[in-house]
């Protein structure tokens, strides 16, 4: 984006390397009606069950799966849980959802907001990118008949804005590098913009550990940590032997979470071609993740999503961006599910270590947030 000639350049100076989400918007989603989420490098959204946590979690994952490139029936499978439950259809028995995000980065903060309609059929209706006060492309549903919605995008050349069609059942900003040329100082905008907020949303983990599946050994792989961190023995057997120093830091972080004694974490492999994990306690005694239990197997799953990085989860990482310009966001729901105060703290606590770095940002939902009040690097949403 072409800074403007009125912007000091400490402004310019203050914008961060890498983009990322700082603000999610539900205009209408599920159990949220005009509701802001202020989001930092770490934020916990705190509340009782109910209270529409695990939905602002969702709609963040929507969003991110929406700007890699994903199409709106895979990404929202069942669309009606998503409409307000007092939503009333119009006079075209239509109902649907709006959500957006902010994401700041080199181009200065950068605003997406999306209608969907959920019913009576599942489309996009509307989407907007804006940024400094400027349109970057609105579309709009004209033609209900056709699978398509008129977009305009910003030109700044002799015509103000460039028209066509673009598809109804994938986000707008994510096809712009693929219809706009950049011939104009307006149209490089609009790619700046939407290269940008595509940026961000794209480097999301969404990570929710299943202890009951990571106990057992597991087959060889990708070798990439999966959402419910099932093939974590697999995992820990790659990490362990690529980069030392950060087992060091894992293997530390796990002993001041877990009972007893942690001299090593690790896997190997069995007879059967298998990789089972689990802690070395020192004197020759081995503990197997499978004899731990449910808080101790999320810590130790969350503990390692946080110290490593995009080439060891289950990720798309955007290729085409030295990995130095991205910053990988963790989704987590339920960070203080199974646990207890001394390991949720422990966790936050390296959580805030590793976000202050600038590498990772984490989105953490949690029943309760009152301990983490003031805490250097947190930041509590509290519903």
């Amino acid at each position: 984006m072409t800074m403007s000639s009125l912007e000091a350049p400490a402004a310019a100076e203050a914008r961060p390397d890498r983009p990322g989400v700082t603000e999610l918007r539900l205009a209408a989603f599920a159990t949220h009606r005009r509701v802001r989420f202020p989001l930092g490098p770490l934020t916990l959204i705190a509340g009782p069950s109910g209270s529409g946590k695990t939905s602002a979690l969702r709609a963040y994952e929507a969003l991110a799966r929406l700007g890699s490139g994903a199409e709106l029936e895979e990404v929202f499978p069942d669309p009606v849980t998503c409409v307000p439950e007092r939503a009333r259809p119009d006079a075209q028995r239509r109902r649907g959802f709006r959500i957006g995000c902010t994401v700041d980065g080199p181009e200065g903060p950068v605003r997406l907001d999306v209608a969907v309609q959920a019913e009576p059929e599942l489309r996009i209706v509307g989407e907007r990118l804006t940024a400094g006060g400027v349109t970057l492309l609105e579309t709009a549903l004209r033609d209900p008949g056709r699978p398509v919605v008129q977009a305009a995008w910003h030109t700044g050349g002799t015509s103000a804005v460039t028209r066509g069609p673009l598809p109804d059942d994938r986000l707008g900003t994510a096809l712009l590098p693929l219809r706009v040329a950049g011939r104009t100082d307006g149209e490089r905008q609009v790619l700046a913009a939407a290269e940008q907020m595509v940026l961000a949303l794209r480097s999301v983990y969404a990570c929710d550990p299943s202890p009951r599946r990571m106990r057992a050994p597991v087959p060889v792989g990708s070798g990439l940590l999966l959402r419910g961190c099932d093939n974590i023995a697999e995992v820990l057997w790659r990490t362990r032997a690529e980069c030392a120093r950060r087992h060091a830091l894992l293997v530390g972080a796990v002993g001041a979470g877990c009972a007893g004694p942690v001299m090593d974490v690790l896997g190997e492999t069995l007879r059967d071609g298998t990789i089972r994990g689990f802690l070395d306690r020192g004197d020759g005694v081995r503990t197997e993740l499978g004899l731990l239990g449910d808080g101790e197997l999320r810590y130790l799953a969350l503990a390692l999503v946080l110290l490593t990085g995009p080439g060891v989860l289950a990720v798309d990482q955007a290729g085409e961006v030295p990995a130095a310009l991205q910053t990988l966001t963790v989704l987590t729901d339920g960070l203080d599910r199974c646990l207890d105060a001394r390991q949720t703290g422990e966790l936050v606590r390296l959580a805030a270590r590793m976000c202050e770095r600038g590498h990772i940002r984490l989105v953490g939902a949690v029943s309760d947030a009152s301990w983490a009040c003031g805490v250097p690097g947190v930041r509590v949403v509290d519903l």
